[in-house]
């Protein structure tokens, strides 16, 4: 984590934490309830230190937006139960969230997006009541 807080720090990135996050560097701030809920679109991140990846789990499923959620880890059971549980249409397994992109998933252009569940409307087969959850392996991928 310090490694990670002077890179974040080092590129202008302004953080956010919890308590035990706030020990790691006096340049992070302390984070607000509403902090664990917004999407700042800028260089802005909130980062919460939690004891298991079921507190880590249920962080997410209480304020998700459920568009794109990553872990960073080396542990297999870890990243094997993040990626089953965690209920987002795109799980980043030690790569970047850059890549939950329709372009870089080969769908061409976005034209809209939602992070919405959706219900079909009119005749309906199977196909019309599935959507897809994407997951990304990667080993530090980033995307340029």
């Amino acid at each position: 984590m310090p490694e990670l807080i002077a890179a974040f720090i080092a590129k202008g990135v302004q953080l956010r934490g919890c308590q035990e996050t706030q020990k790691l560097s006096k340049q992070i701030t302390p984070a607000t309830q509403q902090d664990w809920d917004t999407e700042y679109l800028d260089a802005i991140l909130s980062i919460r230190i939690v004891n298991s990846i079921s507190n880590a789990i249920d962080h997410i499923e209480k304020h998700s937006s459920g568009h794109t959620e990553a872990i960073v880890s080396e542990n297999y059971t870890a990243t094997r139960r993040f990626m089953s549980e965690v209920d987002s249409s795109s799980i980043m397994v030690n790569a970047s969230t850059a890549f939950a992109d329709g372009f870089e998933y080969g769908l061409g252009a976005e034209i809209g997006i939602s992070t919405d569940k959706f219900h079909v409307r009119g005749p309906v087969g199977l196909t019309g009541l599935t959507s897809q959850k994407y997951i990304v392996l990667g080993n530090g991928h980033t995307r340029q």
